[in-house]
């Protein structure tokens, strides 16, 4: 491994220098014009225009100029300390409270290294800002950090390199996310909007499709109030509200334990595959459908079981109310929402499209296809989020090889390939 000797740190005061913006007054904003840069306009290390307010052209404004691959910073506020680069051909201004990164020797620092060294920065950014009430930093602040520097060749290696690396991750990310619109696009072309019901299904309530190992038509029940001492550090696992993620998702980590002898007194609360858990607490309304290998598990106080029939699909329902919850339940008590009151007599209430059961399954075997796809691109997001991580600390530290931006390529090679049988 060759550890490059010219890697040192340098003031960034010395190599460059944080132009503050300027107060615009937003009665001077118009419909037509040159595009502000604010604070809201940074996001995921990307500045756009997008949706950026507008001011007239005044040559005094030319000191705030913004052109395509300036980097700038948010310097107050909540999100002190983002970053990202500005990729755009037309000419913005800065607004206050964001500042830009002038170069001085553009011979001596590249503005694409420099994105990535402010990775690293950015935690001593965040620590200075939040040291008294409202965050801030200042312009001198920023500038009295470090960064390491080594030679301009090996700047444009490592932007080149960790760039190749971002790029894919966003890649994974946009997979990830067409195929979550798949998914509700996919709804709907078979199911139609559940709210105008345009397939004309016939409308069916919830409490017809319940299933209870005791009688066979109730819905639930409520999960078991445990005692802090009564958990245990290993043992049959108990799911809680954590377990459910806000996508829908079941995960196995956040769960609590008890044991066996606990769970033999608490069968009534116990739990299978396919069971629909639903949130009473925190996120009220949250939900998604058991996938364990775990053979015993009941659930928590702040939980529902739903376990339906076999005439209903649990991923259609789930589905149902992921993609259309707010326009779905209407349901009142009193004059509270219904879903800040979760309970049994709620879900009873519900009413819905009918599909036939054929098409509902139909539909579960598409979902169970996307998700296993989507599962191995979470894997590859991962797996490409921990070499980027791996590959920025090898960097900084002078230790990033050639043959690392061959791993790149090869990375690259892979999501192509994975992206094309997505197809």
């Amino acid at each position: 491994m060759k550890k490059w000797n010219s890697m040192r740190f340098e003031r960034l005061g010395n190599i460059c220098t944080v132009r503050n913006g300027f107060a615009f007054k937003s009665e001077n904003f118009v419909e037509e014009g040159v595009p502000i840069i604010r604070i809201s306009n940074i996001n995921d290390n990307i500045v756009s225009s997008n949706k950026a307010v507008r001011i007239k052209y005044e040559p005094v404004f030319e000191n705030f100029k913004i052109e395509n691959g300036d980097i700038l910073i948010a310097m107050s506020g909540a999100t002190t300390g983002k970053y990202g680069q500005y990729y755009s051909d037309e000419i913005a201004y800065q607004n206050q409270r964001v500042g830009c990164f002038i170069v001085n020797d553009k011979t001596k620092l590249h503005k694409n290294y420099l994105l990535q060294a402010l990775k690293i920065l950015k935690p001593l950014i965040e620590k200075q800002a939040y040291g008294g009430g409202q965050p801030n930093i200042s312009a001198k602040n920023i500038e009295e950090l470090k960064i390491p520097l080594p030679s301009f060749t090996d700047q444009l290696h490592i932007a080149n390199i960790l760039s190749q690396a971002e790029n894919l991750i966003a890649q994974r990310k946009e997979s990830i996310r067409l195929l979550d619109e798949f998914m509700k696009s996919t709804f709907l072309e078979m199911f139609g909007d559940p709210v105008k019901n345009e397939k004309g299904f016939g409308i069916r309530k919830l409490s017809e499709f319940y299933i209870n190992p005791k009688d066979g038509t109730k819905c639930g029940p409520f999960g078991s109030a445990l005692k802090k001492e009564e958990y245990t550090e290993s043992g049959i696992p108990v799911w809680t509200m954590y377990n459910i993620l806000n996508d829908g998702h079941f995960v196995i980590n956040g769960c609590l334990w008890i044991s066996e002898k606990k769970h033999d007194e608490l069968k009534n609360y116990n739990t299978i595959n396919g069971d629909i858990i639903i949130s009473r607490a925190g996120t009220v309304g949250k939900m998604c459908i058991i996938n364990t290998n775990f053979t015993s598990s009941i659930i928590s106080s702040n939980l529902i079981r739903l376990r339906l029939g076999n005439k209903l699909m649990p991923i259609y329902f789930l589905s149902l109310m992921k993609y259309f919850q707010s326009k779905i339940i209407k349901l009142k008590q009193g004059n509270e929402d219904a879903y800040s009151h979760m309970s049994t007599g709620i879900l009873d209430k519900i009413k819905f499209p009918y599909p036939p059961i054929e098409l509902q399954t139909q539909f579960a075997k598409i979902v169970e296809k996307t998700e296993a796809l989507k599962t191995q691109y979470q894997q590859s997001l991962h797996e490409l989020e921990s070499l980027y991580g791996s590959l920025s600390q090898r960097a900084f530290k002078g230790e990033l090889r050639a043959k690392d931006g061959e791993m790149m390529m090869a990375a690259e090679d892979s999501a192509g390939y994975r992206s094309e049988n997505a197809n």
